[in-house]
């Protein structure tokens, strides 16, 4: 394979795989994101305790998230068929990649949330503001460096997935590395795809550490 044509499967690879991961992440905190949040406010002790609505909510993230990507992949194929019109392709791996990532996104939510100083929270309450201001105006802002941090971690955890897409008969970065690489023995390939991967995760990753230590007055 000539360097041109190298260059050209790597650039089509990376498209795939941004083309599966954003939407994905987008539409995982479209869901994820309210759900932690509600995970949190109605804990014992917080500010709109509903032990039970908690206990529910905790066991299917807990669930969803206890299923391997790959099993989930092919166990929602019927649903994917629906929702997506196909059940394989690089289009058809938003919706199993969105359903895998968004209890995920619930738990990063919630940690992120759960660092906010409770003493903060309380002054807001005894100063008479309302719930949705509580979470709105206090919580999110100062959560906001760990929410960003968080968002780069799940980011990478779903590109990671996409390496999964040759299963489903997707595309990408990591479909390209074992279909068109390891499984044919072209190493070049392989490599030259995994360190595109590699880079791809690193970008993400230095991006959110520096969000994260740029918003954060704890750290000033």
């Amino acid at each position: 394979m000539s360097q041109a044509q190298l260059s050209n499967l790597l650039l089509n690879g990376l498209w795939d795989t941004l083309y599966m991961t954003v939407p994905s992440t987008l539409l995982a905190y479209l869901i994820g994101m309210p759900l932690g949040i509600l995970f949190v406010v109605t804990s014992e002790g917080h500010i709109l305790p509903k032990p039970r609505l908690n206990a529910g909510l905790g066991v299917v993230i807990n669930f969803l998230r206890s299923i391997p990507f790959i099993i989930l992949l092919a166990m929602l194929i019927p649903v994917t068929r629906i929702v997506m019109g196909s059940g394989i392709g690089t289009r058809s791996l938003i919706f199993p990649l969105f359903i895998s990532a968004f209890p995920f996104v619930a738990r990063m939510v919630e940690g992120s949330l759960n660092e906010v100083d409770r003493g903060v929270v309380e002054a807001a309450e005894s100063m008479g503001s309302s719930t949705w201001q509580i979470i709105f105006k206090v919580m999110l802002p100062e959560a906001l460096p760990s929410l960003i941090n968080g968002a780069a971690i799940v980011t990478v955890t779903i590109l990671g997935y996409t390496a999964m897409a040759s299963a489903a008969g997707g595309g990408g970065l990591g479909s390209i590395a074992i279909t068109k690489g390891l499984n044919v023995r072209k190493m070049d390939v392989m490599y030259a795809a995994s360190i595109t991967l590699v880079a791809l995760v690193q970008i993400i990753t230095i991006s959110g550490n520096r969000a994260n230590k740029k918003l954060d007055h704890r750290k000033r």
